[in-house]
């Protein structure tokens, strides 16, 4: 007979074991993801729904939800904040049902205005009546299995291979970073170019939890480019599970034109070719950002939908999709006008109540 229990996966032996062996397992449900948030956002507390075998307690299906607790934007459960890729840790159709009937319970218990459940994989969410679906991102990704040349000759001409060949021909170098210092230099081209693009930065703490709990074991790894030693960009990849994802990225306004960005991309690709990855991941995007849908498909990437489903069905139409909101554009110019340290306050104070 299986059981649902909550179960603390930091205290938990099997629980990481269960995320490194299941199919769906991604690093954003490792025990080490709870540390990250619970430590950078003290509004957030996890709670990790684990289905088991009754006879010998072995766990056989799971779902991560965070609770929120936000003043500003309420209080609901999501599965699992801040994660560009995830899915509920179950495959069967009923394993996937027992998990949702009990976070809908704990979901009325903790008094949350709704739950919301992020998926990359076909889910049996879609067949489930309770609950309502949005498509509002996509998912751009390279299958690794093919030599490098072809990989690269699926690349558009102009606006990807032309901008790798002028930065290799500009002598940019790069380095896998190893220590904190880098991590500053980093967080420092990120929150210049967030400005730039009118964003609030993710708070220093969280980019410092995810470094300190995840990058001695190469999960999450940072690669800089330099020109004749000066760091001119960053970018954030996360491994793991066969899968390798860019996150974040950082770079200086005034070097666009050695195109660092485009080198730093190549480089993740060969490297993660090179260590045997079979996905190379460019992430979450809005299917609206037409700017940046473009550039991700310009890498030969296949696109696929990133569903969110919500229980009621009514909170589709009242969760904070930003990107599409007044408040959102008002927010953006703000953030390009900020200075520094205000804009260092701004994203904390948005990160705050976000998730």
């Amino acid at each position: 007979m299986n059981r649902i229990d909550l179960t603390d996966p930091l205290k938990d032996e099997r629980w990481d074991s269960f995320v490194e062996n299941h199919p769906y397992g991604w690093i954003v449900h490792l025990s080490g993801w709870k540390k990250v948030l619970e430590n950078s956002f003290p509004h957030m507390k996890g709670y990790y729904l684990a289905l088991t075998d009754g006879v010998d307690g072995r766990i056989k299906a799971a779902l991560p939800v965070f609770y929120i607790q936000s003043w500003l934007t309420g209080k609901r459960l999501v599965s699992i904040p801040f994660a560009t890729l995830c899915d509920p840790l179950a495959i069967q159709s009923d394993h996937v049902e027992l998990l949702l009937t009990e976070a809908i319970r704990l979901s009325g218990q903790l008094n949350s205005k709704y739950l919301e459940i992020r998926t990359l994989h076909p889910s049996h969410l879609s067949e489930d009546g309770r609950l309502e679906e949005s498509r509002l991102y996509k998912n751009h990704y390279l299958m690794l299995d093919r030599p490098l040349e072809d990989i690269k000759k699926s690349f558009h001409r102009q606006s990807i291979r032309h901008k790798i060949k002028r930065a290799e021909k500009s002598m940019l170098t790069v380095h896998v970073a190893d220590d904190e210092s880098c991590l500053r230099e980093f967080y420092r081209l990120y929150a210049e170019t967030r400005k730039r693009l009118g964003l609030p930065p993710q708070p220093y703490v969280f980019f410092c939890s995810l470094w300190d709990i995840f990058h001695s074991g190469q999960r999450v790894r940072l690669l800089m480019a330099k020109r004749d030693e000066t760091v001119i960009a960053g970018l954030m990849i996360f491994t793991f599970n066969g899968r390798c994802s860019t996150e974040y990225l950082g770079s200086n306004i005034d070097c666009r034109d050695l195109s660092p960005d485009h080198f730093l991309y190549w480089q993740a690709i060969q490297m993660a070719h090179r260590e045997g990855f079979k996905i190379f991941d460019l992430g979450r995007t809005e299917a609206s950002n037409d700017t940046l849908m473009l550039f991700k498909s310009r890498w030969g990437t296949t696109v696929t939908d990133l569903p969110q489903y919500y229980y009621p069905q009514t909170a589709v139409n009242h969760a904070p999709h930003m990107e599409t909101s007044y408040k959102y554009r008002l927010l953006r110019e703000i953030c390009r006008r900020a200075p520094e340290a205000l804009l260092h306050h701004i994203g904390n104070f948005c990160y705050r109540h976000s998730g």
